[in-house]
């Protein structure tokens, strides 16, 4: 643990996430409000990263049908029928992993619609959400086994 800019940082943890469809909403906030608890955290903030360019993060409801709304605005939005440049191997010349590279053109432009971090307040050793917030992993391109980093940080006067 170590002291910067009034914040005591301490140990940077990964979660792992297993996605089981192609679009999927992943609700990680009992898993991060467990390792608020783990930590110590009484206040400050949790950083919260993906790791993946074909995942995001959003901090909404985990309701069904609003989901269900997401994952259908998603399709209409980037169809995975759709040519896209990013996999055109034939002209593409960075970031290429041969014959085991996924044409997944439609999950970049997706996940480019969410944030790739979320600072979240933890207030009293919780995180401080709404009534019905709660913390979303977003597979654009699933189903995979995925990395989230995460970084508590501590106010100076706790």
């Amino acid at each position: 643990m170590r002291t910067e800019a009034g914040l005591v940082v301490p140990r940077a943890c990964r979660l792992e996430v297993v996605s089981s469809r192609s679009t999927e909403f992943i609700d990680i906030t009992d898993r991060l409000a467990a390792l608020v608890r783990e930590a110590g955290l009484t206040g400050g903030v949790l950083v919260v990263q993906t790791l993946h360019t074909t995942t995001g993060l959003l901090v909404n409801e985990a309701e069904p049908l609003l989901l269900e709304d997401l994952a259908a605005r998603l399709a209409c939005w980037a169809p995975l029928d759709l040519p896209y440049a990013h996999d055109d191997l034939s002209r593409r010349t960075v970031n290429v992993l041969g014959v085991r590279e996924r044409r997944n053109g439609h999950a970049h432009c997706r996940a480019a619609v969410f944030r790739s971090s979320e600072t979240l307040i933890v207030e009293d050793g919780r995180l401080s959400l709404g009534r019905w917030q709660r913390v979303l992993f977003v597979e654009c391109d699933g189903p995979q086994r995925r990395e989230i980093a995460v970084l508590p940080l501590r106010t100076c006067d706790e």
